[in-house]
């Protein structure tokens, strides 16, 4: 199984492996090693490639070659790529040794919001997807309308696995804490993430804690943007966390925070991962108006819909969900998130991947 990046924080393919290994296969994890970096400890052995470029075209190539090289050394019958990034490498060693392909779509790479604008890159990816996705054995992805996507464009047929946690053993949702409620912002620190919207929308969140656990691109950006802000010292970074301290930080929130702008079809049609870390930790959401989040969150009435975009948007939907939530003691709150910890729910999903796998393999 190969993904493009250090392995740290990647909860979903973590996830996918363990319940691999659980099943019985043997799983091998690849990925790359950057300069920070920290060590990762999985049930399973991992392998990081040393790369001299970290991003780019000559990033992606110098990946899949070396990707492909590295598979043909090793023992498969099932080679897994995650994502359109590792597929070229993934195709060139599985034709190679003449074993199963199977590519899981987390992201649709032609339409992310970096790329619609770079027409010569949005091409090649065009290219990648059409070249390689249907000569795959299987093909997997996220959501429904990330399958029709596909479906419509490529005429291929996706299982669609959701990325969310199992609820077992998590901790009951708390009572919201009027006094100083804690907004949560986790994932990746890009654009169109909307966590500039976050910063400004804490001036008309006076009581409110603001805190932004992950990393990115414009971490430092917004490191700068939010010190300057008079309500700096109420908004706190955390960089990126392990797993398990997420689990630990994530129930303690009020609120999560789930922005996305819709610069394209990626953002639009996706079911973010913080989706399933939410509900698992029963916190309410407040979430941008795209169909699949918008669809869990009044399917099961456990958060906000922001109506329009940016930071005073973000803060009054912050402000209708305190306001509603704040009168729901802790039998009610877990009312709320019982069907969705249900339906939403790693126990059920992970029956398909297995499924998928064997009878790939078979």
């Amino acid at each position: 199984m190969a993904v493009t990046n250090d392995l740290v924080t990647d909860r979903r393919v973590d996830r996918h492996c363990r319940t691999l290994v659980e099943a019985g296969c043997e799983v091998l994890l690849i990925g790359r090693q950057l300069p920070e970096s920290t060590a990762v400890e999985r049930p399973y052995p991992t392998h990081r490639m040393v790369l001299r470029h970290r991003r780019g075209p000559l990033f992606y190539a110098e990946f899949n070659l070396a990707l492909a090289k590295y598979l043909r050394l090793q023992e498969a019958d099932i080679i897994w790529a995650n994502d359109s990034d590792t597929l070229p490498g993934c195709w060139l060693a599985a034709r190679r040794k003449r074993c199963r392909l199977v590519m899981d779509a987390h992201e649709l790479f032609p339409e992310l919001p970096e790329v619609i604008g770079r027409p010569p890159i949005r091409l090649a990816w065009k290219v990648i997807n059409h070249l390689f996705m249907p000569c795959c054995d299987a093909l997997l992805t996220v959501c429904d309308s990330f399958a029709n996507y596909y479906k419509k464009r490529l005429g291929v047929e996706m299982t669609v696995v959701r990325n969310v946690q199992s609820t077992s053993g998590v901790e009951k949702p708390k009572a919201v804490t009027p006094e100083r409620p804690v907004l949560l912002y986790q994932g990746a620190v890009n654009v169109g993430r909307g966590v500039d919207w976050a910063i400004d929308a804490m001036e008309w969140l006076p009581n409110c804690l603001l805190k932004i656990a992950g990393n990115g691109d414009l971490i430092e950006e917004m490191r700068a943007y939010a010190s300057q802000k008079p309500w700096a010292d109420r908004i706190e970074f955390l960089g990126r966390l392990p797993h398990e301290e997420l689990d630990r930080l994530t129930p303690q929130a009020d609120v999560g925070l789930l922005m996305l702008e819709d610069m394209g079809l990626s953002y639009h049609l996706t079911l973010p991962n913080r989706v399933g870390d939410f509900v698992a930790a029963g916190v309410p959401m407040v979430v941008s108006d795209m169909p699949e989040t918008v669809a869990v969150v009044r399917q099961y009435d456990i958060g906000e819909v922001i109506e329009g975009t940016g930071a005073k948007a973000l803060a009054e939907a912050v402000q209708r969900l305190l306001k509603r939530w704040s009168t729901l003691d802790n039998a009610e709150r877990e009312a709320r998130f019982a069907p969705a910890r249900k339906d939403l729910n790693w126990n059920n999903e992970k029956q398909k991947l297995i499924e998928l796998c064997y009878t790939t393999f078979c």
